[in-house]
């Protein structure tokens, strides 16, 4: 029997309530998602929150994804009027062309201040995501070069500390996460494949189900070449070809019983360190 997957609304709620008030005093949001999986990682809560504020989309880990289908990604959400940016926060791969959009998108509201006659300021900028998307790591990217903390703008932002990210450009330090909202089972279980939820909160068993499903769906052949030395073997359901697999690559316990289990953790390990090469869950327009 599989496991429903759950979260809990008291952290959702607190979460929203603390990211509500700071977004009062940001001129531009980023929001970090799982290239490999962008509605999945996404938080339909935030754009309830946002309320037409600027926004930028930072499609982090497009190396490990399918180039093709995120380019479609960032095609997609510009045309709904979000700038999109392919990025990868472990190596700093556009994280400068991050920086430029989310400085084009306050553009507007600086000039707003300039017709008020107010003395022009930095755009003030805050990079928000579910735990495990790369939030972390794109802001360590990020401040990694920035000056130091700018400390409190008072009257405006008291309590809140300023990062100088360039001389135009200033970073809200704030823990800046949502937990996702897990709207379905099959969203929960992709993000557990990619490490975006805790392995106590689903099956790993069904998690490694699901992801050779992908595979064989998405990109037919891929686990044969890696798990059955290329051999195409007919099968009548998953759990076959997992066994399959354990037996060809030597996984096997007492009178030659194929050790599925460690079979399973080895293609979660596989994929989440690349070696699968790149992978991705959802296209745009899919249902």
């Amino acid at each position: 029997m599989s496991k429903t997957i759950q979260w809990y609304p008291g952290h959702m709620a607190k979460a929203a309530r603390i990211l509500a008030d700071d977004l009062k005093v940001v001129d531009v949001v980023v929001e970090v998602l799982d290239a490999r999986l962008p509605r999945s990682s996404a938080n339909p809560v935030l754009q309830e929150l946002i309320d037409g504020r600027p926004s930028v989309i930072a499609l982090n880990k497009f190396d490990l994804a399918d180039l093709s289908v995120t380019e479609a990604w960032v095609r997609h959400f510009e045309s709904q009027g979000r700038k999109a940016v392919m990025i990868s926060a472990v190596d700093g791969k556009g994280i400068r062309q991050l920086i430029q959009k989310a400085k084009q998108a306050g553009a507007p509201a600086m000039d707003k201040l300039i017709k008020k006659g107010i003395r022009p300021r930095p755009v003030r900028l805050m990079i928000i995501g579910i735990p495990n998307v790369g939030k972390s790591s794109l802001i360590n990217r990020v401040v990694r070069t920035a000056s130091t903390k700018t400390g409190d703008k008072p009257g405006v932002t008291r309590g809140r500390q300023w990062i100088r990210v360039e001389g135009d450009v200033d970073l809200l330090d704030t823990p800046g996460i949502l937990p996702p909202s897990l709207p379905d089972q099959k969203s929960a279980l992709l993000l557990g494949i990619c490490g975006a939820i805790k392995e106590t909160l689903y099956e790993s068993g069904e998690a490694v189900m699901e992801l050779i499903r992908q595979l064989e769906v998405r990109y037919p052949g891929k686990f044969q070449q890696r798990y059955l030395k290329g051999r195409s073997p007919e099968y009548q359901s998953l759990e076959e070809l997992l066994e399959q697999a354990a037996l060809s690559q030597g996984l096997l316990g007492r009178e030659g019983v194929a050790q599925t289990e460690n079979m399973a953790r080895m293609i979660l390990a596989d994929f989440r360190q690349g070696r699968l090469g790149p992978v991705s869950f959802e296209a745009p327009g899919e249902k």
